[in-house]
């Protein structure tokens, strides 16, 4: 496993994060702070690919049909994140490294969060929340456990903080369409902001879901019962043509462009003018050319092209489709949930 050296220190990067946060293209020392960023979020590909060994093998005892996934955080999230809390420092930041596992059911889930908890290794468990019991207003539900990482034998990544996310199936096909209708509203939906009835909408859509889970529902629609939850998601998604806007929205298979070369890690390249996403694949010894290459395109970003781009690590292409739809605009699961919900509603059928 090729592991990118540390070439900072924590002041110098949390120097780097006020930086940026500044967004001033001109600042004398931007291009460092830039390079600073390219560096930290790269080290954290060591820590959080023993992570996912470790996760696969805990999933091999729990739930053989899970699929995992992990993401280095875009460079934009990061500096939007320090914009929006002032007191966020660089070197803090616990969401850069995401390690993310998709389970068939709530039991599942809480099997794996069990043993999580339960498990004796060194690495320090510094924040937890469980947004299945307490889903958030957006209607996000999952569970987060964020650990610091501590190993012995490789110390310059101690202290390195890593995210995993521990979701069922239907919560993930929630939250990676709120992320696909965002990039088309031109919103960031999952950080709540946007078109109200949008936001409104996915809420309500979370509550009839965790319904379907024999879940806690969300707080501000928990005076409607099951059934009326079902009605009004009915009745809205008809008002704002959800399922003909949705389909119009995924990614051809013929607009899908991958290197032939096979590779431990991917980078994810979607042009929201024509739809086409582009996969380039990385093996383990080329990390650190991948994470030079994401940062070069995310440069172009933000001089204006109508980008998204991601490096992430999966089996296969069809687990990077299963795990990251909102990048092939893939939102069909979620319109089969609707439909579901109404031949159900129809027939006079709960869950």
């Amino acid at each position: 496993m090729e592991r990118v050296i540390k070439k900072f220190s924590k002041k110098e990067v949390n120097r780097a994060g006020e930086i940026l946060k500044e967004n001033d293209p001109n600042h004398p020392d931007i291009v460092w702070a830039e390079s600073v960023l390219t560096n930290w979020r790269s080290i954290h590909s060591y820590p959080i690919n023993t992570f996912q060994a470790t996760l696969r093998e805990k999933l091999k005892h729990i739930d053989e049909k899970a699929f995992v996934a992990q993401r280095l955080k875009r460079s934009q999230s990061i500096i939007l994140k320090l914009q929006r809390t002032e007191s966020m420092q660089l070197s803090r930041m616990q969401d850069i490294a995401g390690l993310r596992a998709i389970l068939s059911n709530i039991k599942k889930v809480r099997e794996l969060e069990t043993n999580y908890r339960n498990s004796h290794f060194n690495h320090e468990l510094v924040n937890q929340k469980d947004y299945i019991t307490e889903p958030k207003e957006s209607g996000y539900r999952g569970i987060h456990l964020v650990y610091k990482y501590m190993n012995d034998h490789v110390p310059d990544y101690n202290g390195l903080r890593i995210e995993l996310q521990i979701r069922t199936k239907l919560q993930h096909i929630w939250a990676t369409s709120v992320e696909t209708v965002g990039t088309f509203l031109d919103h960031s939906l999952k950080s709540s902001e946007g078109p109200r009835e949008w936001l409104d909408f996915f809420s309500l859509v979370a509550s009839a879901f965790a319904y379907i889970e024999k879940c806690t529902p969300i707080a501000k629609y928990s005076q409607l019962n099951e059934k009326q939850t079902f009605q009004e998601v009915i009745r809205v998604s008809k008002i704002l043509e959800v399922e003909k806007k949705l389909s119009a929205y995924t990614v051809a298979a013929s607009a899908i462009s991958q290197d032939v070369k096979q590779g431990n890690y991917h980078l994810i390249t979607l042009n929201l003018l024509t739809r086409r996403l582009n996969i380039r694949n990385f093996g383990r010894k080329r990390l650190e050319e991948a994470n030079e290459q994401y940062t070069k395109i995310e440069k172009e970003i933000n001089e204006g092209k109508p980008l998204q781009v991601v490096l992430v690590s999966a089996d296969s292409v069809e687990t990077l489709r299963r795990a990251y739809p909102n990048y092939f605009l893939d939102t069909r699961e979620f319109i089969g949930k609707l439909l579901f919900i109404e031949k159900n509603i129809s027939k006079g059928r709960f869950f």
